[in-house]
C-alpha cells in the first residue's frame, strides 16, 4: 500500500509541477488563446481516462489469468509433484515476507506467470511444459522469480506507469488535435472533423511511444526478479541454469493481458517486455563476479 500511495502522490507531484510551470512561464495562457481549452480539466479528464483502464485490469488480473489460460488452481495436491510445487512456493512466499500466493498449473508450452493486485493476494502459475522440460532447481529458480516479481510490487508498478502514461497520451492527443483543427482546418471551435481525425492518429503514434516506455520499465524488472531469484534460492546458478534453458526453447504464448508478466524472448528489444536471454545470464553473471 505505501508503494501504491508514494507512486500515485508522485505523479501527483509531477502534474501539479507541470501545470506551476505552465502557469509560471505564460505557457497556459500562450496554449489557451490557440486552443480554448482548460487544461487543469483536461488534464484531471485524461487522468482519469488513462488509469481507469489500467486499474481495472489490475484488479481483474487473476480472474483474467485463470479464465484465459484454462489454470488449475491447487487446492489439495493431487500427486507428489503438485505437493512439492506448493510446498516450494510456501517456502518462497515466506522468505520473501509475502503472503501465500495461489498456485495453479495450465497446460502449455514452457512459461510461467505470476499476477495479481495485492502482494498478500496474488497467483503464482506454471505450465506443464516447464514442469516437464525442467529440473526441480530450474523450477525452484523460476518460482523464486515469480515470488521476486510479487515481493518488489512490479505488477502494481506496472500498471501505475501505464496510467501516467496512458494520461499523457489522452492529453497530449487533444491538445495537438486541437491545435491541428484551429490552425490547418481553420476550425472556430476547435473540435471539427480535423481534431477527431487527428487526436486518433496521435493516440496511436503517442501510444506506441508510451509502449516503449512501458516496456523499457518492464525489462529492469525482470533484471530485479532474476536477482531476487538467486536470493532467495541463496546462490545464482539455478536461475543462470534455468535462463539457459530457456534460450534454447520458444517459451509459450501467453495471452496479451499477462505477456508482460510472463516468459518470453527478446524479439523486438523496444516493444519486448523480456530483456534477451542472454543479457539476462550476463547479468547475473557478473552480480555473482
Amino acid at each position: 500500500m505505501k508503494r501504491i500511495v508514494l507512486f500515485l502522490l508522485t505523479n501527483i507531484a509531477v502534474l501539479v509541477v507541470l501545470s506551476v510551470v505552465l502557469r509560471l512561464f505564460g505557457l497556459d495562457r500562450a496554449m489557451y488563446s490557440q486552443t480554448g481549452l482548460d487544461y487543469g480539466s483536461l488534464l484531471a479528464f485524461s487522468a482519469v481516462v488513462g488509469f481507469t483502464g489500467s486499474i481495472l485490469s489490475l484488479l481483474m488480473s487473476k480472474s483474467m489469468a485463470k479464465w484465459s489460460t484454462g489454470a488449475h488452481v491447487i487446492e489439495q495436491p493431487a500427486n507428489e509433484a503438485e505437493a512439492w510445487l506448493v510446498e516450494t512456493v510456501r517456502r518462497l512466499a515466506a522468505k520473501a515476507n509475502i503472503g501465500m500466493p495461489e498456485v495453479a498449473i495450465y497446460e502449455g508450452d514452457a512459461n510461467a506467470f505470476a499476477t495479481g493486485a495485492f502482494k498478500n493476494s496474488s497467483l503464482v502459475a506454471v505450465s506443464t511444459g516447464l514442469l516437464q522440460s525442467m529440473n526441480k532447481e530450474e523450477v525452484e529458480a523460476v518460482l523464486g522469480h515469480e515470488i521476486a516479481h510479487v515481493a518488489n510490487g512490479d505488477m502494481v508498478t506496472l500498471t501505475l506507469i501505464q496510467g501516467v502514461v496512458n494520461t499523457f497520451v489522452v492529453f497530449l492527443s487533444r491538445v495537438v488535435g486541437t491545435i491541428v483543427d484551429r490552425a490547418v482546418f481553420r476550425s472556430e471551435r476547435g473540435s471539427g472533423p480535423g481534431y477527431f481525425i487527428t487526436v486518433m492518429v496521435c493516440q496511436i503514434l503517442f501510444g506506441i511511444l508510451a509502449s516503449m516506455i512501458v516496456a523499457w520499465f518492464s525489462r529492469q524488472r525482470e533484471f530485479r526478479a532474476d536477482a531476487g531469484s538467486a536470493r532467495l534460492l541463496g546462490r545464482r546458478q539455478p536461475m543462470i541454469n534455468a535462463l539457459a534453458r530457456l534460450g534454447g526453447m520458444v517459451p509459450g504464448e501467453l495471452p496479451k493481458s499477462i505477456q508482460a508478466f510472463g516468459i518470453t524472448s527478446g524479439v523486438g528489444k523496444l516493444f519486448s517486455t523480456h530483456p534477451p536471454i542472454e543479457e539476462r545470464i550476463a547479468a547475473l553473471q557478473q552480480q555473482a563476479a
